[in-house]
């Protein structure tokens, strides 16, 4: 059976899956990249966490998890990085229209 903090947490992972469809929902499709690759630098933040829950001896499980914790963040941060270096790439001036 459930204990009470794994109920409170349940619940505010439940909440907050639905305030964050509603939030993504609404914003336009023209800031949608812009804002996606800021969010996922945030992610470096995960990779930091992963790394010490990777680190940790306490749990082999734990270790393996956050092996694979350390690679989707890492991934989600290089797939932002190339993605906001492509959109900045569009506004740049293609020099040979400047004849």
């Amino acid at each position: 059976m459930l204990e009470a903090p794994a109920i409170a947490a349940l619940t505010i992972l439940v909440l907050a899956l639905f305030v964050g469809v509603e939030v993504i929902s609404k914003v336009p499709p023209l800031l949608h990249t812009p804002l996606m690759s800021g969010s996922n630098a945030v992610s470096g933040i995960t990779v930091v966490g992963a790394i010490l829950l990777a680190g940790s001896e306490n749990n082999p499980l734990a270790t393996w998890l956050g092996f694979a914790a350390v690679v989707f963040a890492t991934v989600n941060v290089v797939g932002g990085f190339l993605v906001t270096n492509r959109m900045l790439a569009m506004f740049k001036k293609n020099p040979k229209s400047d004849k």
